[in-house]
């Protein structure tokens, strides 16, 4: 019995002990406490910018491009694949194509008397109503299609993604090409013709950033198999995806850039086709 009163009061003893070093501690700690440093306001680039050279122009010089690079946006072309969004935005886009204008007659649509064809019995055939009937030759259509919408809806940052996954996807496979400008002096499609087949550049989509293209330049791609041009307004997913190359312009490429870019502190360096 008193060798437990004892251990109870050395274990009172040594808590208490334990509680003023505890004390003594944060005391201590309290004291050499010193200011927090306030956080920097710069904001360091967590991206660098994608560097691609740019190509030769439709109208221009035939000697081999220079080593003008343009430098682009990584949260636009450097986005990582997502074939998840790019098939929904294909389906998107093609259900708006449908016209949905299919329609069949009903049997109460059907022109023609609804009065029986024969009585019920004693003919010894099948029992029929009127003409109209679905089972009849020129009766009405039974579960028929009917004039509907097709469109289906899809969140816009969907779509805005959709678009940097497709444009990142072109530059990862090293078919999207970078033009000073799209221009061609005059609207014979023969020189152009001969020009595209010398740059290699059939199969191509050419996207340009003006808002209508030049008038020469429409005429003269307009005749030409397996090329085609558009404007940024009217790109879409699927189109980047059904041609196999993909040229833009450099207005096209800042338009692209102020749409669909992030956020994101990215190390700055414009887009320029000046040579050293």
């Amino acid at each position: 019995m008193f060798r437990s009163l004892a251990f109870r009061a050395n274990a009172g003893v040594s808590s208490s002990r334990a509680a003023v070093r505890t004390m003594a501690r944060l005391v201590s700690s309290a004291g050499n406490k010193s200011t927090p440093t306030p956080p920097s306001k710069i904001v360091e680039p967590i991206l660098e910018p994608v560097y691609l050279g740019l190509s030769q122009p439709l109208a221009g010089s035939t000697h081999p491009a220079d080593t003008s690079v343009a430098a682009l946006d990584p949260t636009v072309f450097d986005h990582p694949l997502r074939t998840d969004i790019l098939h929904l935005c294909v389906v998107q886009y093609l259900d708006s194509l449908r016209q949905g204008s299919a329609s069949t007659k009903t049997r109460g649509e059907v022109r023609g008397s609804g009065i029986k064809i024969r009585r019920q019995k004693g003919s010894g055939r099948a029992r029929l109503g009127d003409a109209q009937s679905p089972v009849l030759v020129g009766g009405g259509v039974a579960f028929g299609p009917k004039p509907r919408d097709f469109s289906t809806k899809l969140p816009r940052k969907v779509i805005q993604m959709g678009m940097r996954v497709a444009l990142s996807a072109k530059m990862r496979d090293r078919k999207l090409g970078i033009m000073t400008q799209l221009s061609w002096p005059h609207g014979k499609t023969k020189h152009l013709a001969q020009r595209i087949d010398y740059l290699g550049m059939r199969k191509t989509l050419f996207v340009t950033g003006e808002e209508k293209p030049p008038a020469s330049l429409e005429r003269a791609i307009a005749n030409i198999e397996e090329v085609k041009l558009v404007t940024t307004d009217k790109l879409n997913v699927y189109e980047i995806l059904k041609w196999p190359r993909v040229v833009l312009d450099l207005k096209a490429v800042s338009y692209l850039e102020r749409t669909y870019r992030k956020d994101v502190p990215i190390a700055s360096v414009p887009i320029t086709d000046e040579t050293p």
